[in-house]
């Protein structure tokens, strides 16, 4: 079996500095999330599975040049996984959408969209990104 080559790796930062025992790494089909010293969790996330991300800076992590990137996914047991304090904030979570976007066309994966507005039933359409919804 070969090692898992990591695309992107950090710590969680306190004022700025790797002073944790919470690990953050990339690769190129996973997020992962690994937190202790003594009794280790590790979870991730498959990235074909990530539905959304978002990018949180308070002025304290601005001013340290950190940021909390927010991942949303369709995994059952982390649909909320945040990436707290990584450094470089803005470039990490573009690295991390090219790659969940790679992750996604090498499956094949459809696109579901909800579509309609407040007080509208809610139609749920399923189109390829490369094909356009005629009607909508």
């Amino acid at each position: 079996m070969e090692p898992i080559q990591y695309l992107w790796k950090d710590r969680k930062r306190h004022l700025g500095l790797p002073l944790s025992f919470t690990r953050y790494s990339l690769s190129e089909d996973r997020l992962f999330c690994e937190k202790g010293f003594l009794n280790l969790k590790c979870d991730e996330v498959l990235l074909y599975r990530v539905r959304d991300l978002q990018l949180n800076l308070s002025i304290g992590q601005r001013i340290l040049g950190v940021g909390t990137i927010c991942v949303i996914s369709s995994d059952q047991s982390i649909p909320h996984l945040d990436l707290v304090n990584v450094k470089h904030p803005r470039e990490v979570k573009e690295l991390i959408h090219k790659n969940v976007e790679a992750a996604k066309d090498k499956r094949r994966m459809r696109t579901t969209e909800i579509m309609g507005g407040p007080g509208d039933d809610e139609v749920t359409h399923d189109f390829d990104d490369e094909t356009e919804c005629g009607g909508c």
